[in-house]
């Protein structure tokens, strides 16, 4: 069933409020409603609307799996001072890399599940709201004893990443107990996306399951500490279809200390890269921030991928869109490296704005930032 461009941001607005009427879509879109009518009835001819109620027709859902929790982020206003006292901005909102992931699919209307654990707690209740609202299902989210989980950024005057510390003991005690209930819904995913916060166990459970089902799994390892736990299980001759590490997280997956600054022709990062290959990662995109990254694919070659311009405001959440609008690329049938651009021109999207995940991503805008002309440098 091929949508045009239009037809998939009304299936994106009917999938967050089904409710919707034709003028509430046109205005959220910017036309008339007579046209969004013709769409409706287009998108009912093709199937994708059902009946007169805009029943969506069901779909493999993308399943993600991971981290849900608070974002702290604080912002210095002058350069870093070490060791004492500096001023700055703070701002609070919806995070974690699996919800992160899974807001951004939402948002380019892919139908998304969340798995994932949160407190009892009025954070949690927050978090649960706000993910729902931008068109996420939560039905798994588990509700556990342990307070919602925060991530607290500090960031630098130009937005990069100084430190972080999270506190992710809710996600920590998610067991695959609790992912029982799902199990029908993971093996039948049209792609399954898990975080490296989860626990080995947890990791295990769900690889054993899409080993079982044949369901392709991407895996973000999130950080080094987090890589180091996640090694072992590469090497258990499950089959992963991608992998996203930094050069650091590259290096905490295979035991090598890489140069942080290696670029994608240093012999000791390929080297790396092969070794997951010869574990059975068909996928591998290492992330080399400003420097773009590297595509490698299992007994096809590698292609290294520029970093389109952007004007960073902040940094955190880019990697979450570039895998979110990776994975909506691959379900719609684009090939790895054209779902790779596609994930680049996201993520330098997301950093020209305060938003963890931008608010406003549509497939049309990462469309438009693809179709652009280059910009002139002088």
């Amino acid at each position: 069933m091929m949508l045009t461009r239009r037809e998939r941001e009304i299936l994106a607005l009917l999938r967050r409020d089904p409710l919707a009427g034709a003028q509430s879509i046109a205005d959220a879109l910017g036309t008339t409603r007579a046209a969004v009518n013709v769409h409706l009835s287009n998108l009912g001819k093709k199937g994708a609307i059902l009946g007169r109620g805009y029943i969506l027709r069901q779909e493999h859902a993308v399943v993600v799996i991971g981290g849900a929790n608070v974002d702290i982020k604080v912002r210095s206003l002058a350069p870093v001072a070490y060791r004492t006292s500096n001023p700055g901005r703070s701002h609070t909102g919806p995070g974690g890399v699996a919800r992160n992931v899974a807001e951004n699919l939402a948002r380019l209307g892919t139908p998304t599940h969340l798995i994932s654990a949160v407190g009892q707690d009025a954070a949690g209740e927050r978090l649960l709201t706000e993910t729902q609202a931008a068109g996420v299902r939560i039905d798994h989210v588990h509700r556990g004893p342990h307070p919602t989980g925060t991530y607290t950024a500090v960031l630098d005057a130009d937005g990069d990443l100084v430190v972080a510390i999270a506190d992710m003991a809710a996600t920590d005690a998610l067991s695959p107990e609790h992912l029982h209930a799902a199990r029908e819904l993971i093996g039948h995913a049209g792609l399954l996306v898990l975080d490296g916060n989860l626990s080995p166990r947890v990791l295990s459970y769900v690889l054993d399951i899409a080993a079982a089902t044949g369901v392709q799994t991407l895996i973000d390892p999130v950080s080094v500490p987090k890589a180091a736990l996640l090694a072992p299980l590469f090497a258990t001759g499950r089959p992963v279809f991608a992998v996203t590490p930094n050069v650091a997280e590259l290096g905490a997956l295979t035991g090598r200390d890489l140069d942080g600054d290696a670029d994608a022709e240093d012999p000791e990062l390929l080297g790396a890269v092969a070794v997951l290959h010869e574990r059975g990662v068909r996928h591998v995109w290492v992330r080399l921030g400003a420097r773009g990254s590297l595509l490698s694919t299992l007994d096809e070659g590698r292609v290294p991928l520029e970093a389109p311009p952007a004007e960073v405001h902040d940094v955190t959440g880019a990697g979450d869109a570039m895998l979110g609008a990776f994975a909506h690329a691959l379900l719609g049938g684009a090939d790895p490296v054209d779902a790779a651009r596609y994930g680049h021109a996201a993520a330098a999207l997301t950093v020209a704005t305060p938003a963890t995940v931008r608010p406003d991503l549509t497939s049309r805008l990462i469309e438009d930032a693809l179709n652009a002309p280059p910009r002139r440098t002088t």
